[in-house]
């Protein structure tokens, strides 16, 4: 009986080593396999692919191709406005979002500072660009007019051989749109100058501070007759005596900047307004997106052109968004 129960016990302990003697395999090798996963994942993690990156939905990111000198930067295909970094034109809502708060006038890039300023050539000084003379329906108003550059963008207004009978002082001013004889001015234009009372100085001159008189097509001749004076109504204060048509012939300035319209595209999706005498285009309206930038690259200018152009233009953002439906000049003869 002793001797059975020891054989029993005995091939319990051997059953019980070749257990432990399995299960310390079976968890050697899983650890084995367990340092080839981590190898494994720590290889994957070391080549996954990187985020994408969001400069082609940033127009001061991307490459220009028919600005000046390539400065001027061209959004990628599929780019949007909207998009942007934390700050940006995106994380308010779009480029169509303008926050005052961060409206400012707009800037030419510090790359552009290797590019010729632009340039207009002024009317030589002494150059005759208008003359004529003014009578007036009932011959009591006569005089000569003269206008001539002052070499500086400016022009002078000569005017001579002034006489009157009214009772009442006379001024003239020019004008865009004109008016009819015996309207009240409500603007006195241009110029506006005071040829004298009853007895008007035969001669005197007067400033023009205009680069490009060519639009004012009126010389007004009208009552500088006091508010309160007592005198007929149709010599009363600011009544027109005198309509008279005036014909320019301002020398183009020479210049060079020539903006051509290369068509539009992302971020400068607006349409021309006006064109020139020649087909060059005249004027811009902006459309939402727009950027100081790409507008310039449209139409084959630098950003400093373009603010040269238009002094005072305001944007928003690093970018550089223009307000929408803002006009853009784009004549150098109206400046």
């Amino acid at each position: 009986m002793g001797t059975k129960t020891h054989r029993i016990t005995r091939r319990l302990i051997a059953t019980t080593a070749v257990g432990a003697a399995a299960a310390l395999l079976l968890t050697g090798c899983f650890a084995i396999g367990g340092g080839d996963s981590a190898r494994d994942r720590k290889h994957s993690t070391r080549h996954s692919s990187a985020p994408a990156s969001d400069s082609a939905t940033d127009p001061a990111s991307a490459s220009a191709t028919d600005g000046p000198g390539g400065s001027s930067p061209l959004p990628a295909p599929g780019a949007s406005a909207e998009a942007g970094s934390s700050g940006g034109a995106g994380s308010s809502g779009g480029a169509g979002s303008a926050d005052p708060a961060r409206s400012h006038l707009a800037t030419a890039a510090p790359t552009e500072a290797a590019l010729p300023d632009p340039v207009l050539v002024p009317v030589p000084k002494g150059t005759v660009v208008a003359e004529g003379d003014v009578a007036s329906p009932k011959g009591s108003i006569h005089f000569h007019y003269r206008m001539v550059s002052d070499g500086d963008d400016t022009y002078s207004a000569q005017y001579t051989s002034v006489r009157s009978t009214l009772p009442v002082p006379v001024s003239v001013t020019l004008l865009e749109v004109a008016p009819r004889i015996g309207d009240g001015l409500t603007y006195h234009g241009v110029g506006n100058h005071a040829l004298g009372g009853a007895s008007p100085a035969p001669s005197s001159t007067a400033s023009l501070d205009v680069g490009n008189p060519g639009g004012l097509g009126t010389l007004v001749t009208y009552s500088s007759a006091d508010p309160g004076a007592s005198v007929p109504t149709e010599i009363g204060s600011d009544k027109v005596l005198v309509v008279t048509p005036v014909s320019w012939h301002v020398p183009v300035r020479k210049t060079n900047v020539h903006p051509a319209d290369h068509g539009a595209r992302q971020f400068a999706s607006g349409i021309v307004t006006a064109k020139t005498a020649t087909g060059a285009p005249r004027s811009y309206r902006v459309a939402g997106g727009d950027t100081t930038a790409v507008v310039a690259a449209r139409f084959g200018i630098s950003v400093k052109d373009l603010l040269w152009l238009n002094r005072g233009l305001e944007a928003f953002d690093s970018r550089q968004y223009l307000y929408e439906d803002t006009d853009i000049n784009l004549d150098p003869e109206r400046l």
